[in-house]
């Protein structure tokens, strides 16, 4: 009996140990042994002396000797896991509910969570929200993003202050949606570039601050220009073709690039089409309008405005290309000579 006795203390200490164990990892075992004293202290009693039959209400239970209760530890583990990811998987919840809200559908929602995966969802939305506070619609926006992911890698901060500079420019409400469909990576850019842009337009190009407005507006891919190209290209309308700011502005010239500007402008001068007008602005002839020049398919200028074929403007391209090339090779020789000079 006494031996008996001494296995029932020892399994008794081993119980207690192992309580002591599982209750620092599994709090609900800590609860569990708060609701069951009178456990315990039956067993205190054994080991103090008291014979097995008084004691004989004291029985392991099965949590504490069945084998399988080692198993059923690991999903409650887990489920401990669970309970701790639970708050990202609410926030994200929450954030796919709000953009739903916001009108963006279902493929929207998951085609943004999926453009940055390294962006917080809440900093996704925060970057949304103050694109539609702009006055713009979910449909634009989700094109912008989807064009400029790096949009989504904005704080708050730089976006108002870059909202804020732009509307500076005229370019508020209504036209920051041609804007941000046309160049959406002006919200990316560096202010100095976007400042060196405007800087051309107003003292070089002498556009009035009304012009710039509209101007980018209409032509928002002018943010991205080289300042010294944009200039040139400004100098070649003016002084080559004749064309005064209005003009260059109503017919989004500047968004045309110096080589299509150039071979269809000097294909028409060579023909007898175009003529560069005088100080008084008149010519011999009627010049074509610019929206015939530019804005139509190479197939309709040639028809209509050149009044050519294709194969004839293919030849011209291409005799064009040479004189550009050995002109800037004598340009080049040219500098190379004064540099020479300079030195001796």
């Amino acid at each position: 009996m006494a031996a008996l006795g001494r296995q029932v203390c020892d399994w008794h200490r081993l119980t207690a140990l192992s309580w002591a164990c599982l209750s620092r990892r599994t709090p609900h075992l800590r609860e569990r042994r708060r609701m069951s004293p009178s456990l315990f202290c039956k067993l205190t009693t054994v080991c103090s002396g008291e014979s097995l039959q008084e004691s004989s209400c004291v029985r392991p239970k099965k949590y504490v000797l069945d084998p399988e209760y080692s198993t059923q530890l690991v999903p409650c583990l887990h489920g401990e896991q669970r309970t701790r990811v639970e708050p990202k998987s609410s926030e994200l919840e929450k954030v796919i509910s709000s953009l739903q809200d916001m009108g963006f559908d279902e493929a929207h929602v998951n085609s943004l969570l999926s453009m940055q995966p390294t962006v917080h969802p809440q900093q996704l939305l925060d970057i949304i929200s103050e694109f539609l506070l702009l006055g713009l619609h979910p449909e634009p926006v989700f094109m912008a993003m989807k064009k400029s992911p790096q949009l989504l890698k904005l704080s708050t901060v730089q976006m108002k202050k870059r909202s804020s500079y732009l509307r500076k420019l005229g370019l508020g409400e209504g036209k920051l949606k041609s804007l941000l469909h046309g160049c959406p990576e002006v919200f990316t850019m560096r202010q100095r570039d976007i400042e060196s842009v405007v800087k051309v337009l107003k003292e070089k190009c002498l556009f009035t601050v009304q012009q710039i407005t509209e101007l980018l507006h209409r032509c928002p891919a002018v943010f991205q220009e080289d300042p010294s190209k944009l200039e040139y290209k400004f100098q070649y309308a003016y002084f080559r073709m004749g064309i005064k700011q209005r003009d260059i502005v109503r017919s989004d010239f500047l968004q045309y690039s110096v080589t299509k500007i150039k071979q269809r402008h000097m294909y028409l001068e060579r023909l007898g089409r175009y003529q560069t007008p005088d100080k008084k602005g008149q010519t011999q002839i009627p010049n074509p309008l610019l929206k015939d020049i530019l804005r139509v398919s190479e197939d309709e200028f040639l028809a209509r405005t050149a009044c050519s074929s294709a194969e004839e403007f293919e030849v011209f391209k291409k005799l064009l290309e040479r004189e550009e090339e050995e002109s800037e090779s004598h340009v080049s020789e040219e500098e190379e000579e004064d540099e020479e000079e300079e030195e001796l």
